[in-house]
């Protein structure tokens, strides 16, 4: 294969949301993609004094990344802050895997995706709670976060109170896998 053919074979990856979620994706970044089921047509640009944007449905959404961290990544589009991990096929199934495997912890710690302050708090002790539902709202440079479980359980433990302000990666919630 020539060194030309290789630079333009994509690579398959997969963008992994805190809720688990998979959204495929190939680099290079093809011009049409798949969202909800449906091709569409999703652009990153940089402009010359560095900012970057997505555009989609010809509209800019003004793109920072807020941190990256091996494959972990918190994105801010238009205010809105975003975290995923990026994985390959293959280590996409080694953290399944490995998930299975841990699956005899019964419970399971969610932790602040960011700093911020708990304006709300969604749920209570022993309160029963799905997967994907809301338990916290997290202020942060002044907009309101949606934290939601990535677990169906009883919530254990709530370490945090209305007001109080938290770093990333502070326990926020116990809940008791059920």
């Amino acid at each position: 294969m020539t060194r030309e053919a290789k630079k333009k074979q994509s690579t398959k990856l997969i963008a992994l949301s805190t809720t688990n979620k998979a959204y495929e994706f190939r680099t290079p970044l093809e011009k049409k993609i798949k969202y909800q089921g449906e091709k569409v047509d999703i652009r990153l640009h940089e402009d010359p004094n560095g900012f970057s944007y997505i555009v989609w449905k010809n509209k800019k959404y003004m793109l920072d990344v807020i941190e990256k961290n091996q494959n972990r990544y918190t994105i801010m589009i238009n205010g809105v802050w975003h975290s995923f991990t990026v994985e390959t096929p293959i280590s996409l199934k080694r953290r399944r895997y490995l998930e299975e495997q841990g699956d005899s912890s019964s419970s399971v710690v969610i932790e602040a995706p960011m700093p911020g302050k708990i304006i709300d708090i969604m749920v209570e002790e022993g309160s029963e709670i799905k997967e994907g539902e809301p338990i916290i709202i997290l202020e942060a440079m002044k907009m309101q976060n949606e934290i939601s479980s990535h677990v169906t359980g009883i919530v254990k433990t709530v370490e945090v109170k209305k007001n109080d302000s938290v770093m990333k990666d502070d326990p926020l919630i116990e809940i008791q896998k059920g």
